[in-house]
């Protein structure tokens, strides 16, 4: 698999801060990756980075073998800022001919091309309609749709899908999943179960400092986790869980979930844990192989 982006101690200052420190990671190509971390984490700056925005006071950024300022990249890697806007004034079909003319595509391509995003964001429908006639969560795919054209290489959503009702968010996340694959995408959210079944990777920005996790860690040189949600979890649940063949650990991590981590057997733990639950009549929420994302990222 190709590395399509290669960043080597990147470092950016803003004055006397620090907004990036040392930042070093690969992104190999059709990878979907989540970029995660708190406000002021440095999320932001490394976007503007990454798209040739800004310039890093020091390191390097490869992105398809060029630097992110070089004319090679035109067309093939594409941004789409939180908070960007469309003209009220103009259909949507419009605006993204007109995009995509700027790509350098004559008037007869760019339709098309129009034509292919509108339909990838199921709004062939509002073609016509200007863009202050559409809801919050069309406007947002529309966006979208704007970031596809002239299928890029290379896709960086930013909150892709922040303040959008269940449908609308559902319809991006099936997108990006469709394009999994063709497309390289680099995610920014705060909802981490999103990008948890979105993405293969995750870099987990703090204080402008990075560190690498995949987003399917359930293995480790130490064992195997599943995580489990119960009602009505107590001690005496935990108790008996830990007793079961071949569980190293058991953690509570919310009121209602614990983190099982264990050691191959013969008997499949979650078996022996169904079992288990069955007999003493608990009642379960959910079972599932591995660590989620946000305790991966937050529980020791």
């Amino acid at each position: 698999m190709n590395t399509v982006i290669e960043v080597n101690a990147l470092a950016k200052n803003f004055g006397s801060k620090r907004a990036l420190s040392d930042v070093n990671f690969k992104i190999e190509q059709g990878n979907t990756v989540a970029l995660v971390g708190p406000n002021g984490a440095g999320k932001t700056t490394l976007f503007s980075i990454i798209c040739g925005y800004l310039k890093p006071n020091s390191g390097t950024v490869n992105i398809l073998g060029h630097d992110p300022r070089s004319a090679p990249l035109f067309n093939k890697l594409s941004a789409l800022p939180q908070d960007a806007q469309l003209d009220p004034k103009f259909s949507v079909e419009k605006q993204l001919r007109f995009f995509a003319q700027l790509q350098g595509m004559d008037k007869k391509t760019a339709l098309a091309d129009t034509q292919r995003v509108l339909e990838l964001v199921d709004l062939s429908q509002v073609a016509q309609s200007k863009t202050s006639e559409l809801s919050h969560g069309m406007r947002k795919r529309v966006c979208i749709a704007q970031a596809l054209l002239g299928s890029p290489e290379i896709v960086l959503l930013d909150e892709a899908t922040a303040g959008l009702d269940p449908k609308n968010a559902k319809a991006i996340r099936n997108l990006i999943a469709s394009l999994k694959g063709q497309i390289t995408f680099i995610l920014s959210s705060h909802d981490l179960s999103e990008l948890e079944r979105l993405c293969d990777t995750v870099l987990y920005l703090e204080q402008g400092k990075l560190s690498s996790h995949q987003s399917d860690l359930h293995q480790t040189q130490q064992g195997s986790y599943i995580t489990l949600q119960m009602l009505n979890l107590n001690d005496e649940m935990s108790q008996k869980i830990a007793q079961l063949k071949g569980v190293t650990n058991v953690k509570q991590t919310q009121s209602d979930e614990l983190v099982i981590e264990y050691t191959e057997y013969s008997e499949p733990l979650d078996l022996s844990l169904l079992t288990l639950i069955h007999k003493n009549q608990w009642t379960y929420k959910q079972i599932v192989n591995g660590r989620t994302l946000e305790n991966q990222l937050f529980v020791d």
